[in-house]
């Protein structure tokens, strides 16, 4: 059995995979900024449940998370980076202190926590790194352009981080769900205090009272936590896992667009070498 800790365990996809890893027979390590939320999955697993109070955008709570999970199961076998909220703004709209609180957690706490895991991990030669991404990062909607900017930004640390860990007997994954039936788009979703006019006919129409999709997204949390749980027990990741039929869709049609531009434009590209 192994010990999984995975942030952001009070709700949503997060939640849904700390039970289903409990399950399972595994560990867990339930990271949340209000540990008092986790009383009751701690109970369905007395002894293998210890619930952290971790605030990814503060080091000292992460370096102390790890080291509790140290203490009680003896390191962390897989990390999973699921901590993060979603943003809405038009570029121009950002806000400041808003956009630099987003990149705070998507990016650098889901670093901390990386660098606080990999020692442990590189003195066993094992261990798994998995970071929740969207994707967003793949088709940059409206209004969510710094969204798909952090998980944009994520994915590329974690294809270096792959390469660099994997003689280490490590690995690494990224995940890009769709539209999955958690809080994502209601209580978990920030807005920017800026509006201008002239974006309402774009990224307007995502602003939350112009947004029905809370509680109806087709993706279902378990069934996607039962999906990430089996890779990893397998083992043998891919750099990339998708999850949801909207997912898929969405990936497929964003290279399909990219290649035909790419290729329209493929002339131009190979005429700037030195002759």
């Amino acid at each position: 059995m192994a010990t999984w800790l995975i942030t952001g365990s009070s709700s949503g996809l997060g939640r849904a995979l700390a039970a289903e890893v409990l399950r399972r027979g595994h560990d867990v390590v339930a990271a949340a900024r209000n540990p008092d939320l986790l009383a009751d999955l701690a109970g369905n697993g007395p002894g293998r449940v210890l619930p952290v109070r971790m605030d990814v955008t503060d080091p000292d709570q992460v370096t102390a998370g790890v080291r509790q999970a140290e203490e009680e199961f003896g390191g962390v076998d897989v990390l999973v980076n699921n901590a993060g909220y979603g943003y809405r703004a038009a570029l121009e709209e950002g806000d400041e202190t808003q956009v630099a609180d987003l990149f705070e957690t998507h990016v650098f706490g889901a670093v901390r926590t990386i660098k606080a895991v990999l020692p442990g991990m590189r003195e066993r030669r094992s261990g798994t790194i998995v970071n929740l991404s969207s994707i967003g990062a793949r088709i940059c909607l409206e209004g969510s352009g710094y969204y798909s900017a952090v998980k944009a930004a994520l994915e590329a640390l974690t294809s270096s981080l792959r390469k660099e860990v994997a003689p280490l007997g490590i690995e690494a994954m990224v995940i890009e769900p769709g539209a999955f039936r958690t809080d994502f788009a209601g209580r978990s979703l920030v807005e920017s205090p800026i509006r201008i006019a002239d974006y309402d006919g774009t990224a307007g129409k995502r602003r939350k009272v112009n947004d029905t999709s809370d509680g109806t997204q087709a993706g279902d949390p378990r069934r996607a936590a039962a999906v990430i749980a089996d890779a990893v027990d397998k083992g043998g990741l891919p750099s990339l896992l998708l999850l949801g039929n909207d997912a898929a869709d969405a990936f497929a049609a964003s290279a399909d667009a990219l290649r035909a531009e790419t290729a329209a434009w493929e002339a131009v590209t190979r005429s700037t070498d030195f002759r």
